[in-house]
C-alpha cells in the first residue's frame, strides 16, 4: 500500500510539533518538510535567552537525527514559492515539485513593519528569527542607546534583550496608552511600567513614530507630535503579521486583515489543505501564542487519523517574566463592574498589583491580573477553567491563607479528573496523576518524558510537581525531595554523604552520586553543601557558585559591584568611618546606611574590588558577607549602654554573636538582631533568629524573617543566660543547615518541618535526636575555620586576576559605565 503524502510547509514550533504528533499516532504517513530557515525547528518562546548564554543548539527542538530516524524528510533553507492546487503540488526555492495528499501551512508569521520613511537605514532590525537576534548581536557592540518599537509581550522581550546586550540606555515606544494593552489593565500596566523603570528602561507612551532620521546610518526618531529622541538602534516589536501569501497565491480564502481562514476541522477552503499557528485565523482571530498552534496541530493529526477532535478556540491567559517582573492574565481580564466585582491588591511599594473579577453572586473566578507576583497563577487558571465555586472569603485567592496553611498539593488534588494541566501538550490531571499510580513515575522529569506536559513554555512545572507528590500522598508513598534530575538525593542526604566520604569539589560530588553535567539548580546548592562542611573560600568553586558569590560582590544596575564590610553589631569607630569615607571618594563610590546597620558602599568597577578591599582590610574590616547565603547582621539597639529602659547590654552581645557566625554558609541568607529590652529597637522577632534581654537573663527566637512574605519569630526558649542561649543558637542555626532544602529561610524551613516549633524544640532544647554534642561541634569547627574571603583574594594573586573586566587589558574599566551626580552623590546612568 502506498502510503499518503502529508508536506508541511513551514518548521517552527507548531511544524514540528505536527510531525511529533502524526509520527506518534501513526506510521501510515510519508512526511515531507519544508522550511526556509538554515535550521530545524527551535523554542521562540524562550528566543531572548539567547542574549543570555543558551545557543541555537540550546534552543533546538530536535536534531537532524530525528528526522531520519521518524523517516520525516526534511529540506531546510528551502522555502515553498507555489502551490499548485488542481495538480496537489508544491514547488520550492531550490527547484524541487512534489506531489502531496495533504498539505499543512504552519508558515507562522513575521514581524509587522510599519510603513514609515527611514525604516531601511541600517541600524534598524526586527526580532523575529535566530539570524535576526545575531544582526542584532553584531550591531549592538558600538550602541549606546537602543530602542524597541512596541511595548506588547514582544517588544518587552526585545528590550530585554538590548539589557542584556549591554546597552545601558533602552527605550521602549508605544503607541497605545499603556503597556501591553492586549493582556493587563490600566492599573497593573502603571505598577509594571514603573517596576520596568527601575530596571532601567525608559517607556514613552502615546508616541507615534512618523519617520526615522539619519543619512545611512539611524541616528534619531521623530514623532507626530514634534519630539525627537537620539538612538543609534531600533528594534521593530510592535506586532505580527500572518504569512499568508502561498495561501493568496493559490486563491484560498484569507482574511480582509490577513490569515488563511480555517475551520474547526483546521481545513481551509480546500478540504485538502490545512493551516495551524499563526498562520491560521479562525473565527476571525489570529492566535499569537504556541499552545493554542500546538491544539490546532492536535486537531490535524486528529483528523487525518480518523479522530474526531475539533478546534473550538483557545483560552489566551498567559503568564511570563518580562525582565525579572512576573506577569500574568487569565480568563476575561477586562471585564468591569456591574458586570462582575472586583478585588484589588496593590502595594507600590515592592511593585506587586494583583486583580481577581469574580461573578456578582461571588461564587465564580472570572479572571484576573497578576503584576509583580505571579505564583497563584496555575490554580487561579484552573479555578476559572474549571468554574470552581469559590471560597467564602475569595480575597485569600490572592492574599493567601491567614491561620494556617492549606497542606501541600491539596489545592491542584482537589481538580476534576478532567482539568487542563498542560495546555501546551493538551495533559489532563487524569493523565498525570495515571502516570504515577499506573507507571510508578515520581518525578517532574519523568512526566515531561512520559506525558510531554511542562516540555512547552514551562509554566505548569508547578501543578505537576504538586500534582506528583499529591498523588503519591494519596498513595500512601514516600515522597523524596530531590535536589534536581542530576542528584537523586535531598540536600540534607547529600550533605550527609559529602561529609562522609570527605569530597571537597563538585566534580568529585557528581561522579560519586550525580549523572550528567548538572545544571543551575544543583551547581550552586553543592556549591553551599560544601561551604557548610569544609568553610573552604567560596571562589575556589569556579563556575558553580551563585552570580554574586563569583565576585564576593553584589552585582547593580550599570554593571557595577556594592561592597559592604561588617561592622559587627553597628558598633563602629570614627577612625574606620573616616577609612569608609575616604575609600568611597576615592574610589567613586554612593554610599547608603543599609537597613542591617552596615554601610553599603555603590558603584564599584569589577577590578577595582581587590583594592578596595585591600583598603578597608588594611583599617581593620573584613567582608560583610552581603553577597552571600551566610550570616548578614546582627542588628542591635543601644541597650544598657546607653537607653534608660534597656535590661542588657545589647550591643556587646550582638558583636559577640555575629563575629561567632560570620562567614558560615547556609541554604539562605541569616539575619539575627539582640534588643536590650521588649521594646525590640532592633526588631529581633523579624529575624531568622532575634534575642532580646529580660529581667532574669534572654529569650531567644526563631526562624522569622521580613520579606515579601514577612513571619514573626518563634520563642524558642526562655530567660536563659548567654551561654546556654550560644549552644542553642549552634544547635539550631547547624541543625538548619544540614537539614534544609536550597534557598528555604528559616521560616519556610520551619513551615514545612513536621511537628513545627513542638518538634524544633525537642531537637534543640531536650536533645530528641542525640546530635546536639554533635551539632555543637560541627558549628565550633565552622568558627574555628573562618576566614575573610576579601583578604584571601587580595593575598592570591591567582584569584586576584580573575577580578579584571578585559583578560587581555586588565587595568582597563567597563567604558559603557556611566555615573550621574545625585544630591553630591553618583549614580548609575541608564
Amino acid at each position: 500500500m502506498i502510503k499518503p503524502t502529508v508536506i508541511v510547509v513551514g518548521n517552527g514550533m507548531v511544524g514540528y510539533k505536527f510531525c511529533e504528533k502524526l509520527v506518534a499516532r501513526s506510521a501510515d504517513f510519508n512526511i515531507i518538510v519544508f522550511g526556509e530557515e538554515p535550521r530545524h525547528a527551535y523554542d521562540r518562546v524562550h528566543l531572548s535567552e539567547y542574549f543570555s548564554g543558551r545557543s541555537a543548539d540550546d534552543l533546538s527542538m530536535s536534531t537532524f537525527s530525528w528526522y531520519q530516524e521518524n523517516n520525516i524528510t526534511l529540506h531546510v533553507n528551502d522555502p515553498v514559492l507555489e502551490i499548485n492546487r488542481p495538480a496537489k503540488t508544491v514547488s520550492s526555492m531550490s527547484g524541487l515539485n512534489l506531489k502531496y495528499d495533504f498539505l499543512v501551512l504552519a508558515t507562522g508569521s513575521s514581524a509587522f513593519v510599519p510603513d514609515m520613511p527611514g525604516v531601511q537605514k541600517e541600524g534598524v532590525f526586527v526580532y523575529r528569527t535566530i539570524e535576526d537576534l545575531d544582526l542584532i548581536k553584531a550591531f549592538a557592540v558600538n550602541v549606546k542607546i537602543g530602542a524597541v518599537m512596541g511595548g506588547g509581550l514582544l517588544g518587552l522581550e526585545a528590550a530585554k534583550a538590548l539589557l542584556d546586550l549591554g546597552i545601558r540606555e533602552t527605550h521602549v515606544i508605544e503607541y497605545a496608552p499603556r503597556l501591553m494593552p492586549r493582556q493587563i489593565d490600566s492599573a497593573g500596566s502603571a505598577m509594571l511600567q514603573s517596576k520596568l523603570g527601575e530596571l532601567g528602561l525608559t517607556i514613552h507612551l502615546n508616541k507615534s513614530t512618523a519617520y526615522i532620521g539619519g543619512d545611512h546610518n539611524i541616528n534619531s526618531l521623530h514623532f507626530t507630535d514634534e519630539s525627537l529622541l537620539a538612538v543609534d538602534m531600533l528594534v521593530i516589536s510592535a506586532g505580527i503579521r500572518p504569512r499568508d501569501e502561498l495561501a493568496k497565491l493559490s486563491g484560498l480564502h484569507t482574511g480582509s486583515r490577513g490569515g488563511i481562514v480555517v475551520n474547526g476541522n483546521m481545513q481551509t477552503s480546500d478540504s485538502c489543505i490545512f493551516a495551524i499557528g499563526e498562520c491560521a485565523l479562525f473565527e476571525g482571530m489570529v492566535y499569537g501564542l504556541v499552545a493554542p498552534g500546538y491544539e490546532m496541530a492536535d486537531t490535524v493529526v486528529s483528523q487525518l487519523t480518523n479522530g474526531d477532535k475539533f478546534f473550538h478556540g483557545y483560552d489566551m491567559s498567559t503568564k511570563l517574566k518580562l525582565i525579572g517582573v512576573d506577569v500574568a492574565s487569565f480568563g476575561d481580564a477586562f471585564i468591569t463592574e456591574p458586570d462582575c466585582r472586583t478585588i484589588v491588591f496593590e502595594d507600590t511599594h515592592k511593585g506587586v498589583y494583583k486583580r481577581i473579577n469574580i461573578s456578582t453572586d461571588g461564587k465564580h473566578l472570572l479572571g484576573g491580573v497578576l503584576i509583580g507576583d505571579a505564583e497563584a497563577y496555575n490554580m487561579l487558571l484552573q479555578t476559572v477553567s474549571n468554574k470552581i465555586v469559590l471560597p467564602p472569603n475569595p480575597e485569600d485567592l490572592i492574599l493567601g491563607l491567614r491561620g494556617g496553611a492549606e497542606s501541600e498539593g491539596a489545592g491542584v488534588m482537589s481538580l476534576p479528573d478532567d482539568a487542563l494541566i498542560c495546555s501546551c501538550e493538551a495533559v489532563n490531571k487524569s493523565t498525570i496523576c495515571s502516570s504515577v499510580t499506573d507507571l510508578g513515575i515520581t518525578s517532574v522529569d519523568g512526566i515531561k518524558k512520559c506525558t510531554k506536559a511542562g516540555t512547552g513554555c514551562g509554566g505548569c512545572v508547578p501543578l505537576i510537581k504538586d500534582l506528583v507528590a499529591g498523588t503519591m500522598k494519596a498513595n500512601g508513598q514516600y515522597i523524596k525531595n530531590v535536589i534536581c534530575e542530576h542528584f537523586n538525593y535531598s540536600r540534607q542526604e547529600l550533605f550527609d554523604l559529602v561529609k562522609i566520604n570527605q569530597l571537597k569539589n563538585y566534580d568529585l560530588v557528581l561522579d560519586h552520586f550525580g549523572k550528567g553535567d548538572g545544571c543551575e539548580v544543583c551547581k550552586p546548592a553543592v556549591a553551599s553543601i560544601l561551604s557548610g562542611l569544609w568553610n573552604d573560600v567560596i571562589v575556589r568553586q569556579d563556575t558553580i557558585q551563585d552570580s554574586n558569590d563569583r565576585f564576593l560582590a553584589n552585582i547593580q544596575k550599570g554593571g557595577t559591584y556594592s561592597v559592604v564590610p561588617r561592622i559587627p553589631g553597628g558598633e563602629i569607630t570614627p577612625d574606620k568611618l573616616i577609612v569608609l569615607g575616604q575609600v568611597a571618594k576615592k574610589y567613586g563610590l554612593y554610599t547608603k546606611i543599609t537597613g542591617g546597620q552596615r554601610i553599603d558602599m555603590f558603584g564599584a568597577h569589577l577590578n577595582d574590588l581587590p583594592e578596595i578591599w585591600e583598603e578597608l582590610i588594611d583599617a581593620g574590616f573584613e567582608s560583610g558577607h552581603a553577597y552571600g547565603k551566610a550570616l548578614r547582621t546582627v542588628k542591635s539597639c543601644v541597650g544598657s549602654t546607653w537607653c534608660r529602659f534597656g535590661l542588657h547590654d545589647s550591643v556587646s552581645f550582638a558583636i559577640e554573636i555575629e563575629e561567632r557566625y560570620k562567614g558560615i554558609r547556609a541554604p539562605h541568607k541569616i539575619k539575627g538582631g539582640v534588643s536590650g529590652c521588649i521594646r525590640e529597637c532592633a526588631e529581633a522577632q523579624a529575624k531568622d533568629f532575634g534575642v532580646i534581654a529580660t529581667e532574669k537573663g534572654w529569650n531567644l527566637y526563631v526562624c522569622g524573617n521580613g520579606g515579601s512574605k514577612p513571619q514573626h519569630a518563634q520563642l524558642l526558649a526562655a530567660d536563659i543566660d548567654k551561654e546556654t542561649l550560644v549552644k542553642y543558637l549552634d544547635r539550631f542555626l547547624m541543625f538548619y543547615i544540614k537539614t534544609a532544602e536550597p534557598l528555604s529561610r528559616t521560616a519556610t524551613w520551619l513551615n514545612k518541618m513536621d511537628g513545627g516549633l513542638s518538634y524544633l524544640k525537642n531537637v534543640v532544647l531536650n536533645d530528641s535526636l542525640g546530635i546536639a554534642a554533635q551539632l555543637e561541634d560541627e558549628m565550633q569547627s565552622l568558627v574555628n575555620t573562618y576566614h575573610c574571603e576579601w583578604k584571601e583574594v587580595v593575598n592570591d594573586p591567582s584569584l586576584r586576576k580573575r577580578f579584571s573586566h578585559f583578560i587581555n587589558a586588565p587595568e582597563e574599566k567597563d567604558p559603557t559605565v556611566q555615573f550621574e551626580s545625585m544630591r553630591e552623590q553618583v549614580k548609575a546612568k541608564w
